[in-house]
């Protein structure tokens, strides 16, 4: 696979979504799930979309991904994806896979299309069986739009215990012809993926065939949505859906055209742009943290351990608390299952230096407590195994996560 490109190639654009490319359309509307929030949400495209997704690891996986699996296996093209938030529809035996090909049933229905042109996802709680005439009535009253208003309804009707929506937009130039990217997540709690409850989608107006486009997905998630974790549970209802519709009128992409490292680029920054914001909106965060992991021997190993600092229940309330506990860091390191060696080991806040080559550094720790105050925290392990490096993404833990999930159903 082509090196990526530089950032210089790739402009993101201002109040982007996942409107941003050419022939999408989107809408959000309260079918009654929620008490007063928007529901049921859909992305729509008229020109058939070349379709690729990632899917959680978890064992348990929720009814509306066996639909959306069995939708992508017909063709590898979509025209759209339906989505609820407040009920997972997980873990609800025969009937729960019944009211997710209805959902998928109504919504080809409603635009006089194939029921396989049709992805589904929900989010919410486990083990509650959807309300189907109220899911009847949001598919019914959609009515996609290419407007901001469409994308911001959209947003709002797939969040759950987020605080805010999450969105983004790029573009670059592939064969002389503009092609840009748009995305839209939710995420908050319940996040470890693996590829929680975590949905991301993504769309473009490049030209890709789906094993290429499955190809480039795969990549740039091991570096993106599976390098963040809020609390270290992974969700029955993870997934990352692109698609594709190839308006652009480029070439198509694959892994010998000339710019498919820019496209792997454009893919990468708006999947890791979606990533830290899913950190940041961690349930009750206040801060989000990223760990970068320098000098070890290989890729997954140098991950490995910066997602197990990030993770670290004790590294996330030093970091709530400002405190500049580097023992925490490198027990986390310790317990990571990768080989290192400690007094070779040096660990950095921001430039503030805390540990030299395993030997204890004098800090000013009214230095380290104000840098540790800021909304946005970078720690540094530089290490001297070799020389890949890993990025992880989280954010701190606070009186609020165990408020939010305490009541979480009522």
């Amino acid at each position: 696979m082509n090196t990526l490109q530089t950032v210089e190639e790739i402009k993101q654009i201002k109040d982007g979504n996942i409107l941003t490319p050419q022939g999408f359309k989107a809408a959000g509307v309260h079918a009654g799930l929620r008490y007063s929030k928007k529901d049921v949400g859909i992305i729509f495209t008229e020109t058939p979309a070349t379709a690729a997704a990632v899917y959680t690891q978890n064992l348990v996986q929720a009814a509306p991904i066996n639909v959306t699996k069995d939708s992508m296996a017909v063709s590898g093209k979509l025209q759209g994806i339906v989505v609820n938030s407040a009920c997972a529809n997980a873990c609800t035996g025969e009937q729960g896979m019944k009211d997710a090909y209805e959902m998928r049933k109504l919504a080809a229905k409603k635009f006089g299309l194939k029921d396989h042109a049709f992805a589904v996802a929900s989010t919410g709680v486990i083990g509650e069986y959807m309300e189907m005439e109220k899911v009847k009535k949001g598919i019914e009253a959609l009515k996609p739009e290419n407007t901001p208003q469409a994308a911001e309804d959209f947003g709002y009707a797939i969040l759950t215990t987020d605080i805010v929506t999450k969105s983004c937009g790029y573009e670059t130039v592939i064969d002389g012809k503009i092609v840009k990217m748009g995305g839209a997540a939710k995420g908050s709690g319940m996040i470890h993926p693996n590829m929680a409850t975590m949905l991301g989608f993504i769309t473009t107006d490049a030209a890709i065939e789906p094993v290429d486009l499955h190809l480039a997905l795969s990549a740039i998630t091991n570096d993106t949505f599976n390098q963040i974790t809020v609390d270290g549970d992974c969700s029955t209802n993870d997934m990352v859906l692109v698609l594709a519709n190839g308006e652009a009128d480029n070439e198509p992409l694959t892994p010998t055209h000339s710019e498919w490292s820019v496209f792997l680029e454009l893919l990468k920054q708006t999947s890791e742009n979606l990533a830290k914001q899913i950190a940041k909106d961690g349930e009750g965060a206040t801060k989000l943290i990223e760990v970068n992991v320098h000098g070890m021997h290989s890729k997954e190993d140098a991950q490995m351990m910066a997602k197990t600092i990030v993770g670290s229940n004790l590294v996330k309330t030093a970091a709530f608390g400002a405190d500049a506990n580097w023992g925490r860091i490198i027990a986390a390191m310790g317990r990571s299952g990768v080989k290192f060696e400690p007094d070779q080991a040096t660990i950095m806040f921001g430039d503030i230096v805390v540990l030299n080559d395993g030997e204890p550094i004098r800090f000013s720790e009214e230095e380290a407590k104000a840098y540790l105050e800021n909304e946005s925290i970078i720690i540094h392990v530089y290490l001297k195994e070799g020389k890949e490096r890993g990025t992880a993404w989280g954010c701190d833990l606070t009186y609020d996560y165990v408020k939010i999930n305490g009541s979480y159903r009522s």
